[in-house]
């Protein structure tokens, strides 16, 4: 059993990864700024602000990952770089994991590039897409003191394509995943199971992947 703190675990994809992780049998904290409306059945909710840790009192301690799931909309639409930087220096030197959900933008096409922000990307959607790309790159920047991973979701995901849970999913490295009909998609549901897999599994040290059907 893993002792798991999922910040933004109220959103989309984290009450997807706080639920997948307590099905499990993990021990989950779920850290957002209100208290969840609909909260998962076995896991400790706790309320504060990710731009100040000192204030989440001793969430951290014993844990053997963290996972970034805020979204940079609302009011934490220009915050998410600092939250994340601020995370990165509390737990640079210590045991605990630290997984970041990104968005389908910074995926490479191609090996080698380009990258799908690079490819007439919807420009609605950029200022997202560029506070998962400036994530990725602010963890490449640390030292070898921090184990990191960083996980892109396909092209299709959030509550407007739900999907279901299938237990399946391809892992794509740094090239988005596609189905044979040029297809990029993953249910909330089979995302969550990535990012659990990674915890338990362990397949990425300081790198990012991708993930699809």
């Amino acid at each position: 059993m893993a002792r798991i703190v999922v910040l933004g675990g109220t959103g989309y994809a984290g009450r997807h990864i706080v639920s997948e992780a307590v099905s499990r049998g993990h021990e989950v904290v779920s850290v957002s700024r209100s208290a969840p409306s609909n909260p998962v059945e076995g896991a400790q909710n706790v309320q504060g602000s990710v731009l100040d840790l000192a204030s989440l009192g001793d969430v951290f301690d014993g844990a053997d990952a963290v996972v970034s799931a805020l979204s940079p909309r609302g009011d934490m639409e220009n915050s998410v770089l600092d939250a994340l930087g601020g995370l990165v220096e509390k737990l640079s030197g210590t045991e605990t994991r630290v997984g970041v959900v990104g968005g389908a933008g910074g995926s490479l096409i191609a090996p080698g590039g380009p990258r799908l922000f690079d490819q007439g990307f919807p420009e609605e959607y950029k200022h997202e897409a560029q506070v998962g790309i400036d994530s990725l790159a602010l963890l490449e920047q640390t030292d070898d003191s921090l184990d990191w991973f960083f996980i892109h979701p396909a092209e299709v995901f959030g509550p407007w394509a739900e999907g279901e849970r299938t237990g399946h999913y391809r892992d794509g490295g740094e090239v988005i995943v596609r189905d044979a009909d040029g297809k990029s998609f993953i249910s909330g549901g089979d995302f969550a199971v990535a990012v659990v897999d990674e915890i338990e599994q362990g397949n990425h040290h300081r790198e990012r992947f991708t993930v699809g059907y």
